[in-house]
């Protein structure tokens, strides 16, 4: 049986995991352990509360006291590490919690799994901590990392620790890559929520600088799949990139989303860009295809019309959270485009 620890498991891939891993596996039991910030929402695992193999704790990554307890109580075995601040704008506002939360958190889950001799530690991270690419070329495992904001310095801070214990002390860690995901549960600060939303609300979409910043998009089921594979297969010591080989323009998707919604042009809205905004982003995901046997199945054109309609079908879930806590920080950010 493995214990899984997984962190972070009430946001948006974390919680898309669990209900994954749940629906098709028995040998498995989970606790899932969020301080429920803005971003954490226990409504995306409504079955998974039913399920005996499934155990929900509120706390805090960096509390070593709890992580310790957790350990102990539950025999964790593997720590499969979701948790962490993730927004590039909240950052720049702010870049001291996404410090405390990715990096000392992060360190707290290293300790504990050294401690308790866990039999693999994943971390989540992102293509974000290799920087901006120009127009050509891919990310591969071997890029030089040189993050370009304080959330993917957060990152690839804990990137290097996790890899630490590794070659200090011999844990058993694995760090997972992955390009821009999509899908179920996706908060609405995100590109594509957030342009779903304001479209369906006849809200003006902002769109950074030119709208012609790339970045490669991956379905959150196909990231799923990945890090289940990493989890049974991924060789101790390394990484691995995951990325569907989507690359689109900003301005393309919202251009295809206010099309599938029927919805004109005109509520484009283009605004100033923010302060050190990536260019391209593009991975190289040869390595776990070919060491692990990963593919993405979900085309992009599938995928975001799936999408689409999730958001038509759960107005419930977004619409109190676009008019509840996060009103204030969107009209910091943008104005009063979805601020009713």
């Amino acid at each position: 049986m493995k214990n899984i620890l997984i962190t972070g498991g009430a946001g948006f891939i974390g919680s898309n995991f669990i209900n994954y891993l749940l629906s098709g596996r028995d040998d498995i039991s989970i606790v899932n352990l969020d301080k429920l910030t803005y971003a954490g929402n226990l409504e995306n695992l409504a079955g998974a509360e039913t399920s005996k193999n499934y155990t929900f704790i509120k706390g805090d990554i960096c509390n070593c006291d709890l992580v310790e307890y957790i350990f102990r109580k539950f025999d964790i075995n593997h720590v499969i590490n979701f948790a962490a601040e993730t927004h590039v704008d909240r950052s720049i506002l702010g870049a001291e919690i996404f410090y405390r939360t990715n990096v000392i958190g992060t360190n707290v889950l290293l300790e504990a799994a050294k401690k308790f001799n866990a039999e693999k530690f994943i971390q989540i991270s992102t293509d974000e901590v290799y920087g901006s690419l120009g127009a050509e070329g891919l990310f591969s495992e071997k890029s030089s990392l040189s993050p370009n904001s304080p959330y993917s310095a957060s990152k690839t801070g804990a990137d290097l620790m996790v890899l630490a214990y590794h070659h200090t002390y011999g844990l058993p860690v694995v760090i997972t890559r992955c390009s821009n995901n999509y899908g179920p549960f996706q908060f609405p600060e995100k590109l594509i929520p957030l342009m779903i939303i304001n479209a369906l609300k006849g809200k003006k979409l902002p769109v950074y600088g030119d709208g012609l910043n790339v970045r490669d998009w991956i379905y959150v089921l196909d990231h799923n799949k990945a890090v289940e594979l990493v989890l049974e297969k991924g060789k101790p010591g390394e990484v691995y990139n995951i990325g569907a080989g989507c690359e689109m323009k900003n301005i393309e998707i919202i251009k295809l989303i206010l099309s599938i919604l029927d919805k004109p042009e005109n509520l484009i809205e283009f605004i100033a860009d923010r302060p050190g905004h990536d260019r391209r982003y593009a991975i190289d995901s040869s390595k776990i295809r070919k060491e692990l046997g990963w593919k993405p199945v979900f085309e992009f054109n599938e995928a975001i019309q799936k999408t689409v309609e999730w958001y038509l079908k759960n107005n419930v879930w977004w619409e109190h959270i676009v008019n509840g806590q996060y009103r204030s920080y969107y009209k910091l950010q943008y104005g009063e485009s979805l601020s009713k």
